[in-house]
């Protein structure tokens, strides 16, 4: 016997005010979901069977714009045709063989991802967190190696607002509360300084002097409500690395591969850090793709046994990489970032200050934060009227629908925008 056709026998408590004992199988699911999974999330009730473009249907058959878009990795929408039939391509020969050994595609997808970022050499991984945590390891190594800092004592700097993963050590630089209360004893070696201050990197980096190895820095903070620094913040955060002799490490997990209306959202300052850290929208929404990109004398620091993944460049996971690598070598998607990004953001800007205190963002991507309305609650509305999207920090949500909505779906959204948050 399945699951799906256990009668759930939890706390009566619990299961009916998630369900309402509605009898429907959405219902039903919901339930095997609270009963069985770890409450780590808290998902809107909404249970996604199929899903195509910029569009998903529930179990129901009720269909909802998908105006989160996975938090980025789905920037080329649902089962793009190009990214499926690579897939499926690559299904009919081979899926996995391990680093044990070398596969057809795994110099190709390396060669094309460095030349994708201006770059020399690539270490590819799974999750968005596997790249941070690969470049923590390679920053100290570098660090000792390179550089000449005393054993044990190298220091990477990150900002208050971080969001960079949420194993313990990278919560151990977190400031988010939520994902970092209760999982102490914390890593040593890292300094948070506000996002935006220059001066106050400044002051770190002069306190540290020859400790500090790395910078990391996300070019706009997506967890934190899509939060653009000021102009010039991170020339300046390229200024004081180069000065120091620290790597300036770019986390463009979720802001890079075209989101917000350019490859990488460094280039919006002109600015080439020592390393991009890329993820979710490599995979093409299909397989989890992540990967450290930087120079040989970075990443060649690392030898044989020294770090590794099973799964990190597997050859499905290239195949497929590699064809969102050639979607984005036209410039398409990136333009459409921009186009649309600019079209969402004025009718967003245009609503009542009653409402909205403040959007922020770049591209197809924003954090609309509302002046008193929970953002769990906007979502919620949202959802009713067949837009999905996530709240994030008590009054925000976050928007980042995927590069291949049209014109009339924006619209249509927005729309539906107005309709649920001022009716």
């Amino acid at each position: 016997m399945t699951t799906d056709s256990l009668d759930i026998t939890t706390d009566s408590t619990t299961t009916d005010s998630l369900l309402g004992r509605d009898g429907t199988r959405s219902g039903r699911l919901r339930a095997q979901t609270q009963a069985f999974s770890a409450h780590n999330y808290k998902p809107l009730p909404v249970v996604i069977a199929e899903a195509e473009g910029c569009w998903v249907t529930d179990v129901e058959g009720r269909r909802y714009l998908d105006m989160l878009a996975a938090y980025s990795a789905i920037n080329f929408g649902h089962r793009h045709p190009r990214l499926v039939a690579a897939a499926h391509r690559q299904l009919d020969r081979v899926t996995l063989v391990s680093r044990a050994f070398d596969h057809e595609h795994f110099g190709p997808f390396c060669a094309e991802l460095a030349g994708l970022a201006g770059m020399e050499m690539v270490l590819p991984m799974n999750t968005g967190a596997e790249a941070v945590e690969t470049a923590i390891k390679v920053a100290r190594k570098w660090g000792y190696e390179v550089k000449g800092v005393p054993a044990d004592e190298a220091v990477i700097v990150a900002f208050d607002g971080n969001f960079h993963g949420r194993t313990t050590t990278i919560i151990s630089f977190s400031t988010d509360e939520d994902a970092r209360a209760g999982f102490g004893p914390y890593t040593p070696g890292f300094r948070i300084v506000g996002y935006g201050d220059l001066d106050g990197l400044a002051a770190t980096a002069a306190e540290l002097g020859h400790r500090l190895v790395a910078v990391l820095v996300e070019p706009v903070q997506g967890e934190a409500g899509v939060i653009v620094p000021p102009p010039g913040f991170l020339a300046g955060v390229r200024r004081i690395c180069s000065e120091y002799g620290a790597l300036m490490i770019a986390d463009e997990i979720q802001s890079g591969l075209g989101r917000t209306g350019t490859t990488f959202a460094c280039e919006h300052e002109n600015v080439i850090p020592d390393a991009y850290l890329l993820g979710k929208a490599l995979g093409g929404g299909i397989v989890p793709v992540s990967a450290m990109v930087s120079s040989r004398d970075i990443l060649g620091v690392l030898r044989p046994g020294q770090h590794g993944s099973t799964f990190g460049g597997n050859p499905l996971a290239c195949a497929v990489a590699r064809e969102v690598i050639a979607m984005l070598q036209t410039g398409e998607f990136q333009q459409r970032s921009r186009e649309l990004g600019s079209r969402m953001h004025a009718r967003l800007s245009a609503l009542p200050p009653t409402l909205v205190r403040a959007v922020h963002g770049r591209g197809l991507w924003a954090g609309v934060e509302f002046t008193s309305l929970p953002g769990r609650e906007a979502c919620e509305r949202l959802a009713d009227h067949g837009v999905l999207a996530k709240d994030t920090h008590g009054t925000a949500i976050r928007l980042a629908p995927p590069l291949v909505i049209t014109d009339s779906e924006l619209d249509w959204a927005m729309d539906r925008f107005e309709d649920a948050l001022l009716g």
